[in-house]
């Protein structure tokens, strides 16, 4: 009889358990396809990473990984759809940097990006570049801190679109090193980069895969690396830390997050298999070819990123009353 009891009260203990805990105690193994919910359009370099990170996840579990494109209003309609979504793992955003700059410039959002998302894997870090004009008369980031404050708005610096992730990190540039530009807006990368080496425009900050060619050619000259450290495509090219300005490096980054709801011991398993794939050997050496640098590692770093980048955009857009092209 008292085993009887025994096994109803424990029933009853499990009955008042919050359903989150108990999903917790099981280990997460996808039972249909996860799919990754990219917020850009087909063919840009968030597609191309998920397309990539998703075969290779599928090859190493066996379990089918699928991008999905959920586009528009700068991002924000993809963003949404995976903050409601079913807490199961089974739907995943991938998303760059801009998930930490748009907060800062839309007020009305229906969903806070730090409390309605759990962060789970930082995939990558592009390298990105300030390359100058080939007769632009700086020949290193320095000199072009010391011209640009000497020429209080003479420099004329491309960036893409009001309220773009390349627009703050220009506006971030001026702030720290004290200087003023004139700001010249393009619809792509590839009508900026064609204006610098027309010297029609004097700067640019592209990722450095793109600006590779035109660094070869000697078309646009490299003045600074805005990642934390060198790129091995150009070992002897400084970052902006090392020239003077520390502190200053934009983390292009790549990642993965998820609904907030979604079970920490889900969480884990995701961040685990998203591990795996940021080290396979191929795929290392794949990004290493196109100047990038695969992260992976624990969710937490990713988390306290996440949160901190936003605070530091959404500072810079009231400071500089940054506001969002539509």
């Amino acid at each position: 009889m008292k085993s009887i009891w025994a096994i109803a009260s424990l029933f009853a203990l499990m009955s008042c358990l919050p359903a989150t805990v108990l999903a917790q105690a099981a280990s997460f193994s996808p039972s249909r396809p996860v799919v990754v919910i990219a917020p850009y359009e087909p063919g840009g370099p968030v597609d191309i990473e998920g397309r990539l990170y998703t075969k290779k996840a599928t090859e190493l579990t066996g379990q089918n990984f699928i991008m999905e494109y959920k586009t528009g209003a700068a991002t924000r309609i993809g963003v949404g759809y995976v903050a409601r979504a079913a807490a199961d793992g089974h739907t995943v955003l991938i998303t760059n940097s801009s998930f930490t700059v748009f907060p800062a410039l839309y007020k009305d959002l229906p969903f806070d990006t730090l409390k309605d998302f759990a962060p789970v894997s930082q995939m990558s870090i592009k390298t990105n570049v300030i390359v100058v004009r080939s007769s632009f008369p700086a020949r290193n980031f320095a000199e072009y801190v010391a011209y640009a404050r000497a020429n209080p708005g003479v420099v004329n610096f491309a960036m893409l679109g009001s309220g773009s992730t390349p627009h703050m990190v220009v506006a971030w540039l001026s702030t720290v090193t004290n200087t003023k530009v004139t700001l010249v807006p393009y619809k792509g990368g590839g009508p900026a980069m064609v204006d610098v080496v027309a010297g029609r425009v004097d700067a640019y900050i592209p990722a450095l895969v793109a600006g590779m060619p035109y660094i070869k050619s000697g078309k646009v000259r490299p003045i600074g690396v805005l990642t934390g450290s060198r790129s091995r495509l150009l070992p002897d090219l400084p970052t902006i830390a090392e020239q003077g300005a520390p502190g200053l490096e934009w983390l292009n980054w790549t990642g993965f997050l998820v609904p907030r709801a979604v079970p920490a011991a889900t969480v884990a398993r995701l961040n685990e298999i998203f591990d795996k794939v940021a080290h396979a050997p191929d795929i290392v050496s794949l990004a290493e070819t196109q100047g990038n640098v695969m992260v992976g590692g624990p969710s937490e770093p990713f988390s306290k990123l996440i949160a901190s980048e936003t605070v530091r955009w959404r500072k810079l857009a009231q400071d500089n009353n940054i506001q969002p092209e539509e």
